[in-house]
């Protein structure tokens, strides 16, 4: 064979045992970190929230996304370890619910984009700089909203109109100051009797029912707190077991056989959040992501739970309402 052929001959064998210069390379897997303040079961609602967010959006476990989550299981002292961990597993965003997991995520990396739910007030907890600007590697959907506990009293006052004291459920946050002066004041314009408990962690429920039931308190009021929401089931089975009428800041207390809820949608903040995530997969960096407040807010009434505790809710009331469950 004359010494061009065989050149020519090696050199297409080469060409074809090489990988196509043009051909797409496999995209890339991404990698998500969930850090959740609850448990599986407490926050599974959230969880696939965010996971159908991510597949409306053409992010499918298994084939070009990891969401790997670490659940700290009400218990907030494990969040700075949780977070550390995610950042060790070198993920390439950060997803986080509330405030405590927030600023155990920040303060974990300065680098790794973080984007927080439910998180009260994150100018006042530190997180952003500002909504507009946030300055930094975090941003998200914000839940600031202190004037809703006044709404829920009205409301509840509206569904049970001879009460004259109501119990109020709360867990310290950057935005609870605020919030509970606001839920004062609407109380006394109200002329209602408002006793305030103080939950900080799981066990503190007991103490605090131990008082609503000592001061045959009327009915109960929530705070959005993930405390709260880890022990939603216990809250809500008290709440049907003593006949009290209750009213709650997240609307899966009522998917949990609660009474009545008045809050933002949950449902929706996750999959915004979703959609955080994949501006910042294409290149958006948080800081250039403006942090967002929800502006719809849902009153949902179950009226199998108004059954069982033998309450009848006036009609004025259900037209109030944006969902009832029969």
């Amino acid at each position: 064979m004359p010494e061009k052929l065989r050149a020519l001959a090696l050199s297409s064998l080469l060409l074809a045992l090489s990988p196509c210069v043009g051909a797409q390379q496999p995209p890339k897997v991404a990698r998500i970190g969930m850090l959740v303040n609850g448990t599986p079961s407490s926050h599974k609602f959230f969880v696939d929230e965010f996971r159908q967010g991510l597949r409306d959006l053409g992010y499918f476990e298994g084939k070009n996304v990891v969401v790997e989550i670490r659940y700290a299981e009400g218990k907030l002292d494990r969040l700075p370890e949780l977070a550390r961990e995610l950042v060790g597993l070198n993920v390439d965003v950060i997803s986080t619910n509330a405030t405590p997991g927030s600023i155990a995520a920040k303060q974990a990396t300065s680098t790794i984009p973080i984007v927080f739910t439910g998180v009260g007030d994150p100018v006042e907890a530190g997180l952003v700089k500002s909504f507009a600007k946030p300055e930094g590697n975090v941003t998200g959907i914000s839940v600031l909203s202190p004037d809703l506990g006044g709404k829920r009293l009205e409301l509840i006052k509206d569904a049970i109109p001879g009460i004259t004291n109501v119990a109020l459920l709360w867990s310290p946050s950057a935005s609870t100051a605020v919030a509970l002066n606001k839920t004062q004041a609407a109380a006394d314009s109200l002329h209602l009797q408002l006793l305030s408990l103080e939950v900080r962690r799981p066990a503190d429920f007991d103490t605090a029912a131990d008082s609503i039931l000592k001061n045959r308190t009327g009915a109960l009021l929530t705070n959005p707190s993930p405390i709260l929401s880890t022990i939603r089931t216990r809250v809500v089975e008290f709440a049907r077991k003593n006949r009290l009428p209750a009213m709650y800041a997240n609307l899966q207390f009522v998917e949990s056989g609660g009474l009545m809820a008045y809050a933002h949608s949950s449902a929706d903040q996750y999959r915004r959040a979703a959609a955080y995530v994949d501006k910042i997969f294409k290149g958006a960096k948080p800081a250039a992501l403006p942090v967002e407040v929800p502006t719809k807010v849902d009153f949902v009434i179950n009226l199998k739970a108004a059954k069982q505790i033998g309450l009848t809710i006036p009609p004025n009331v259900l037209a109030r309402a944006d969902r009832v469950i029969r």
